[in-house]
């Protein structure tokens, strides 16, 4: 296992995934984002089957970072439960995992 996580969400608009990506990339927060879509989601909401078409947006960050990509997603999605769901990355290339790493550390203030 590494100390790396592959985080995904979906959102309503590409406009909105391509903001959650551009945020956790220029804060730090994810070494990369990856906007994909349209998908056809098809889920149960209150009792109804609901079809909605959606884009994924798919971050690699670290464990160290992982509380605050989280929050920082429902901060910026419209979604009163918005999909996220943060998998652990097993097993990677060494120098993917450790470019993830370097990218993925917010940068510390000036003191």
């Amino acid at each position: 296992m590494t100390d790396c996580y592959q985080v995904i969400t979906s959102i309503d608009s590409e406009a909105a995934a391509t903001r959650v990506a551009d945020t956790l990339v220029t804060e730090r927060l994810a070494a990369c984002a990856q906007v994909l879509g349209p998908v056809s989601s098809v889920y149960r909401w209150h009792g109804t089957i609901e079809r909605a078409t959606e884009w994924l947006c798919t971050a690699k960050t670290t464990g160290a970072v992982l509380p605050a990509v989280l929050e920082r997603i429902r901060a910026l999605h419209s979604y009163q439960q918005p999909e996220i769901v943060a998998t652990p990355i097993a097993a990677g290339d060494p120098g993917y995992l450790d470019w993830v790493r370097l990218e993925a550390t917010p940068l510390q203030e000036d003191r």
